[in-house]
């Protein structure tokens, strides 16, 4: 007998769902992949969403909830309107990708402790990337079956981040701060990587080590501190 999703267990479809986007990717999931995740009728789910395209947007608009995810009032949710669902995914991307220290730390005329500041930068991006871990891992997934989605995250997301830590690669090289290396905008991509890979990917890694989420976010800032400084991290 299929199983009814009960009226407080809307949470429980988004997360199904998400599962489903993750593994298969915005092109290849279908609504019964997601129904047979939850045991239940595909009919069910036009219940709570209209369409695909208004339960991937429900997915990412509820991507890394710190609560239970309530029943909306007003159901099935309506297809979004065109452009919507990326209007909201640059929102979210622009007003994640600020990293204060970093900022500050371009901004600023006189470096005093390099060592610290350098340290203050790449916790603050783990941390970054921890708290959106899944909605970074649905963009990087479903990224290749939407153009216009794959725009936005790999040139104002990732992008952005690499642009703006290789400006400060380049002038703390410069004032001979840190070490100098072969290639700055390698270098950025290496660091952004191997955070976003503790961070967010190694979550999904089949291989995955288990390891505390606290000493991978130490050990994360240590190897980055000590490559471009020599030192320990402050």
């Amino acid at each position: 007998m299929t199983r009814r999703v009960p009226d407080d267990r809307f949470d429980e479809l988004i997360q199904a769902a998400s599962g489903v986007f993750l593994e298969q990717g915005y092109r290849r999931t279908q609504m019964a992949d997601v129904a047979a995740r939850l045991g239940i009728a595909k009919g069910t789910l036009y219940l709570y969403v209209e369409s695909k395209e208004a339960l991937f947007d429900a997915v990412l608009r509820h991507a890394d909830a710190d609560e239970r995810i309530p029943l909306p009032e007003d159901r099935p949710l309506p297809t979004p309107p065109p452009g919507a669902t990326l209007a909201l995914i640059e929102k979210r991307v622009a007003e994640s990708a600020s990293l204060p220290a970093l900022t500050s730390a371009l901004a600023r005329r006189r470096v005093v402790n390099v060592k610290a500041e350098l340290t203050e930068i790449v916790r603050e991006l783990y941390q970054l990337l921890a708290r959106h871990r899944v909605a970074i891992k649905l963009l990087d997934r479903c990224a290749a079956d939407y153009p216009e989605l794959a725009e936005v995250w790999h040139g104002n997301g990732r992008g952005g981040a690499v642009a703006l830590f290789a400006r400060y690669l380049n002038d703390r090289i410069r004032r001979g701060r840190l070490r100098e290396v072969r290639n700055v905008q390698a270098t950025a991509r290496t660091v952004l990587e191997t955070v976003a890979f503790w961070a967010v990917h190694h979550h999904w890694d089949p291989a995955r080590e288990a390891i505390d989420d606290s000493v991978t976010e130490e050990s994360v800032v240590e190897f980055v501190v000590r490559s471009l400084t020599g030192e320990q991290p402050a």
